[in-house]
């Protein structure tokens, strides 16, 4: 749905029309106003339900957008002989913005000679870094995509919820599953989406069969524990390759999934463990590096023995 069109009325325009409005006399300019009152209702109320509305947003297209807060700069400094902002014979008559602005580039001027604004500016510092949330999937530009589509469902039909309004489609929802071929490949199933007119339901097209029900596959974990454990490939490198592929895997994400492997794993282990506890004895060596201590221990053991007679 598109945005309709602005109204512009002022506050006597208004009173006006409505006076009109209360003796049923109005005048054209008056319902082509109320016609664009309505539309914005719908409008809003559409926006909201389909949550790409803010409030902030929906602040500056009601109000306009607010003015930005003065910042002093960082090289302004308070001092006792200074006076209060304010003060003086043109207290009230301005406001606090326009007048401090040029005496304090005259102060930054005096007290650091040679200092250019751009040096002077305090830097922000604090905070996350940007590109650390979640990856949407538009991230996924490499994923083969699906149409998923209703089966029993069409635009036009009555809701089969409430059974008075319409359905109409809506934009597309889409789920990603990861699977692992020659390292990890994404494939997108685009859900068909009807909404009713009356009642707001939404109704969404399933998932095929073979689309499971977790977004990592078997197959995919064991993509990513050979390429970690097997092929040696770091998870930063393999995250930068398969973001080259379209197909992006953060390094964290990679590790959660390696982890569920090795809880399957655990039990296997926990297994052998007991089986070792059985045992009466146990003999290692994974080394082909000769001890010379154990040499030279042996030569003079066998020395002692031949000395002997033995």
């Amino acid at each position: 749905m598109n945005r309709p069109e602005t109204v512009t009325l002022s506050a006597q325009e208004g009173e006006a029309s409505i006076d009109r409005l209360s003796a049923y006399v109005p005048r054209v300019t008056d319902c082509q106003v109320l016609i664009k009152v309505v539309r914005w209702h719908f409008w809003l109320v559409f926006a909201l339900q389909e949550s790409t509305l803010g409030l902030k947003r929906l602040r500056a297209l009601l109000f306009g957008k607010a003015p930005k807060p003065h910042e002093p700069p960082a090289s302004e400094t308070w001092s006792p002989s200074a006076p209060p902002v304010g003060a003086g014979d043109n207290a009230g008559e301005s406001w606090p913005g326009e007048e401090a602005a040029p005496v304090a580039h005259e102060v930054r001027a005096e007290t650091q000679p040679g200092v250019s604004d751009a040096e002077s500016t305090p830097k922000p510092t604090g905070g996350q870094r940007p590109g650390t949330g979640r990856l949407g999937a538009d991230a996924y530009a490499g994923a083969e995509r699906v149409a998923c589509r209703h089966e029993e469902l069409a635009v036009g039909q009555r809701c089969p919820v409430c059974g008075q309004g319409t359905l109409y489609a809506l934009p597309p929802g889409a789920e990603r599953r990861i699977d692992g071929h020659a390292l990890l490949s994404a494939l997108r199933y685009e859900r068909h989406k009807l909404r009713c007119s009356a009642c707001g339901q939404i109704c969404t097209a399933a998932l095929p069969d073979e689309a499971g029900d977790e977004k990592y596959s078997a197959r995919a974990r064991a993509v990513l524990v050979v390429g970690r454990y097997y092929r040696g490939l770091p998870f930063y490198r393999l995250h930068g390759y398969q973001a080259m592929l379209g197909v992006p895997v953060p390094d964290a994400t990679q590790w959660d999934q390696i982890e569920k492997v090795g809880d399957c794993g655990s039990v296997v282990f926990a297994y052998l463990e007991t089986l070792a506890a059985q045992g009466e004895l146990i003999s290692q060596d994974d080394t082909s590096v000769r001890m010379l201590s154990l040499m030279a221990e042996n030569l003079t053991l066998q020395a002692q023995a031949e000395a002997m007679g033995f």
